[in-house]
């Protein structure tokens, strides 16, 4: 669905991606995982088409972004940015029908508006339709925006970290839901910090380092301490929950 080939982007003299080479593969969840500042959200911006592109070229489908129509670009991509903010107190179910302004010219139609109502039952925030949008907590604002995109059924979601200022209960519940996206034809991408979450429901992993794509070597397992520590800085165990494996940080060195 989507390829990238010799991406690389700068802010004047500051290099901030360098030979970004990646396939992302079609109907799967996949997850970008590095640390602040690595370029993982630059690289969201050019995908999303936010930033153009200074050298290399992003594929959808074989064809760059800008050969998309408007129309056609809302059925192809939605995208999540990490921050979002609104000082109107619209309801939730005005924010969320705004998801299909490209579709309906501003006008929606009762098809429209049975989207928004199966968009909030599937992440289970009914409740909050006729709330005012400002009113409402960090987390039930990111599950609002996510209902946003999926009213816009494109084939592409990307979402900057996703799970920021959610509960444990809200994050495990949003990813769960996240791979079931991509089990119903969507393309599901995120930017992401915890690499648990990710080993636990991601189909795909990507990590970046200073910039850069990285996988680790041919042998060693993305779980691997060693390779970990090569990302993050930080000396990682390896435990197993049942048949699944994640990692903790060694603090020792506090």
């Amino acid at each position: 669905m989507i390829r990238i080939q010799q991406l690389n982007y700068a802010y004047g003299q500051k290099q901030v991606l360098k030979n970004i080479d990646l396939q992302f593969p079609e109907q799967q969840f996949s997850v970008i995982l590095g640390r602040n500042g690595c370029g993982k959200s630059t690289l969201f911006k050019l995908m999303a088409g936010l930033e153009p592109v200074q050298s290399g070229q992003i594929l959808y489908a074989g064809q760059a972004l800008s050969a998309y129509k408007a129309k056609q670009r809302a059925s192809l991509l939605g995208f999540l940015p990490q921050f979002h903010k609104t000082v109107f107190p619209f309801q939730v179910k005005d924010v969320v029908i705004t998801g299909r302004a490209a579709f309906s010219r501003f006008h929606p139609s009762r098809q429209d508006w049975q989207l928004v109502d199966q968009a909030l039952a599937d992440l289970d925030i009914e409740h909050l339709k006729h709330r005012s949008y400002t009113e409402l907590s960090g987390g039930e604002r990111q599950l609002v925006m996510i209902a946003r995109i999926l009213v816009q059924a494109p084939k592409v979601i990307l979402l900057d970290e996703p799970t920021n200022h959610l509960d444990v209960y809200y994050q495990s519940y949003l990813m769960k839901k996240l791979r079931q996206l991509s089990r119903q034809n969507f393309t599901v991408i995120a930017i992401m910090h915890d690499p648990n979450l990710a080993f636990l429901f991601a189909d795909q992993l990507f990590f970046m380092r200073q910039y850069q794509v990285i996988q680790p070597d041919d042998h060693a397992r993305l779980t691997d301490p060693v390779f970990l520590k090569s990302v993050y800085d930080v000396e990682f165990h390896e435990a197993m929950i049942q048949d699944k494996t994640i990692v903790v940080p060694d603090h020792s060195w506090l």
